[in-house]
């Protein structure tokens, strides 16, 4: 069994489907392993780019009671659910170890403990049985996960341009892409998108993960009540800087508790409206960064043909409807990562290095090493 399992894609008649085409396809049937932070996660992608598995087992009982991801707990945890992970992958796509024809394991950036489990288990398999490696960058799967479809259906294959933008609890970044080389544009100075998310939940006394149910909460409040800037750096770069918000926000907090409005919500006790309208106009501001941050870009000259947005916060539903709306006003095709690969997956690591076999790309596994801060160029 699984400790605290959760699967991005259960066992059903299209992955069933998606496993028998794999056993036909040509190309590269890669594993692909992601171990970067808490989620433990295995999957399987065979080279048409349908995910024929994916499985992700979720430490939320080991961390919870700590508010937040505790680096050495998370690593014990990927050594005891590695196991159970690996072999639940290979039943869902109806295949032996012998018949994976490549190994694609995340480097970087993320908790280094963590990241040594993963791509020391990848590096270990394609050594012992000759196969190529890739050692993937986090990012890298994230920016082109938006391109994956569900229900065993091929990937899309990325346009030669694109534009990426990754929101996460550890990454607000905004890409660009051309033939495979990726551009930075604008990054976080401080917290990224989720990060204050998760801040500001833990404040009011939510369980870990706290950014979903701020987002939940956000949804049932009414935008308006209180005043929220959207930050612009001074030197007027595009990059993004949520410290101020996080700052504005919790201030709004005291304020409301030197009224006598009860902010502690870990007691189970339903969110007072003014908590939930104040959430929903700091949903708002920061939502209202990232298509400021658009904007300014597109007045700039360097509008985006496409946008491909993903990572763990690009499932913030205000942020989808805002994407969508955005990109219809100004004829920017766009592409929202499905939620089933939204968070940290394997299925993107593996995408991405089909990607990279197709350029001809590989790694040599007894030299590549984990690396806790690694930028992506």
């Amino acid at each position: 069994m699984l400790r605290g399992c959760a699967y991005n894609l259960a066992v059903s008649d299209s992955l069933l489907t998606a496993a028998a085409d794999a056993a036909n396809a040509g190309g590269p049937r890669i594993l692909g392993i992601e171990t970067s932070c808490d989620d433990t996660a295995a999957a399987v992608v065979d080279g048409a780019g349908r995910v024929v598995a994916s499985v992700v087992s979720r430490q939320l009982t080991a961390h919870r009671p700590f508010g937040g991801v505790v680096p050495e707990i998370a690593s014990r945890e990927h050594l005891r659910n590695w196991p159970a992970v690996s072999a639940e992958t290979l039943e869902q796509a109806g295949l032996e170890l012998a018949a994976i024809d490549a190994v694609a394991a995340t480097r970087g950036p993320g908790l280094i403990g963590s990241l040594l489990v993963g791509l020391s288990i990848g590096r270990a398999l394609a050594y012992a049985r000759g196969l190529p490696f890739h050692a993937v960058h986090h990012l890298e799967g994230h920016l082109y996960s938006p391109f994956l479809r569900l229900g065993g259906e091929p990937a899309e294959a990325p346009p030669r341009r694109f534009h990426g933008l990754v929101v996460s609890g550890g990454h607000t970044a905004l890409y660009e892409v051309a033939d495979g080389a990726v551009r930075t544009i604008a990054e976080t100075r401080d917290d990224a998108l989720g990060e204050v998310f998760d801040k500001i939940g833990k404040r009011l006394g939510l369980p870990y993960p706290q950014g979903p149910k701020v987002d939940e909460l956000a949804e049932a409040g009414s935008a308006g009540s209180v005043r929220l800037a959207v930050a612009r750096c001074s030197d007027g770069s595009l990059d993004f800087s949520y410290s101020g918000l996080k700052s504005q926000t919790l201030l709004a907090i005291e304020r409301l508790e030197r009224q006598g409005v009860d902010c502690d919500l870990g007691a189970g006790a339903g969110a007072p409206a003014a908590v939930r309208d104040l959430l929903a106009d700091f949903r708002a501001a920061a939502v209202g960064q990232i298509v400021d941050r658009l904007d300014r870009l597109r007045r700039s000259g360097r509008a985006p043909a496409l946008l491909a947005v993903s990572g763990g916060a690009a499932a913030n539903r205000l942020l989808r409807r805002a994407l969508a709306a955005w990109a219809g006003e100004h004829g920017v095709d766009l592409r929202l990562v499905p939620l089933a690969f939204s968070g940290d997956n394997a299925a993107m690591i593996a995408h991405a290095a089909l990607l990279r076999e197709r350029r001809g790309e590989s790694d040599d596994p007894l030299r590549v090493e984990a690396a806790g801060r690694l930028p992506l160029a």
